[in-house]
């Protein structure tokens, strides 16, 4: 019997399933307890290194979320509201450390997650990437520093098969802008503008979302004011970096006290 943590990994038939079940097969430090995948799907009852069409890694794909939480020391998981919020209670019921990257969470979604990590870890972050929670740090600098002579602008650019916007990272970003300057993103937050919609008004974070190709993640702060501008920019080249960060944040919960943490908490940012 191994004694290095077991870590479950949800939505096993995705990319970025797929690629997380690469990290923790690769790695030295974990092994791969379980993968689960939704009911109905093809690759139910079937060996997942032969699903992805590589050798048998000896772990069979599973609907029944509880089964593959059991003897398992963390859950990775990039999957969709629904799905996370449900297996956030089973893993608080098992014990397990809960890894979110899962983004599109209403206030419903984090409330019943909130409680959930009253029993376990929970750590949930909208870019697992030690860039990004880097850039995040100095967004919060940045719009600290400066005042509403700056507009502030979130722009973010993502593949042609993501289904929500602003991205989370947009939304982490934001959030950082908003908490340098003291304010609630909810009240100053502009998404989506179309037609005529009259001019910024002064102190407002705004979003926009590009959706093109393949692009893996691509995030613009626009600190601009009437006679300078200020860009902090990140770019994920491939999602190994969000792979790598789940998997650091899977150990570094590991006899952690129960509790909502994010990627700031596990880099010591």
């Amino acid at each position: 019997m191994s004694d290095k943590p077991g870590i479950v990994v949800t939505g096993a038939s995705g990319r970025m399933g797929q690629m997380l079940i690469r990290a923790v097969t690769e790695a030295d430090t974990v092994q791969l307890a379980g993968v689960v995948e939704r009911p109905g799907h093809d690759w139910i009852g079937c060996d997942i290194g032969q699903a992805m069409g590589g050798a048998a890694l000896g772990v069979t794909v599973t609907d029944d979320p509880a089964q593959a939480l059991a003897g398992a020391q963390a859950v990775i998981d990039f999957t969709a509201p629904a799905a996370t919020v449900a297996l956030a209670d089973l893993a608080a019921q098992a014990g397990v450390v809960h890894v979110i990257g899962t983004t599109g969470l209403a206030q419903a979604d984090l409330d019943r997650i909130a409680t959930a990590a009253r029993r376990t870890v929970i750590i949930r972050a909208g870019n697992m990437s030690l860039g990004v929670n880097l850039l995040t740090q100095l967004t919060r600098r940045v719009a600290a520093a400066l005042d509403e002579d700056f507009d502030i602008e979130v722009v973010e650019y993502h593949h042609n098969r993501k289904v929500d916007a602003p991205s989370g990272t947009a939304l982490m970003l934001g959030e950082a802008a908003a908490d340098g300057r003291g304010v609630d993103l909810d009240a100053v937050a502009d998404r989506g503008r179309d037609g005529i919609t009259g001019a910024r008004e002064p102190g407002h974070i705004g979003f926009a979302a590009v959706r093109a190709g393949g692009i893996v993640g691509e995030h613009d702060v626009i600190f601009a004011s009437e006679s300078e501008r200020i860009v902090l920019r990140h770019v994920a080249e491939d999602r190994t970096v969000f792979a790598k960060g789940a998997l650091k944040a899977a150990l570094w919960g590991q006899g952690r006290a129960p509790g909502d943490y994010d990627m700031l908490d596990v880099l010591g940012l």
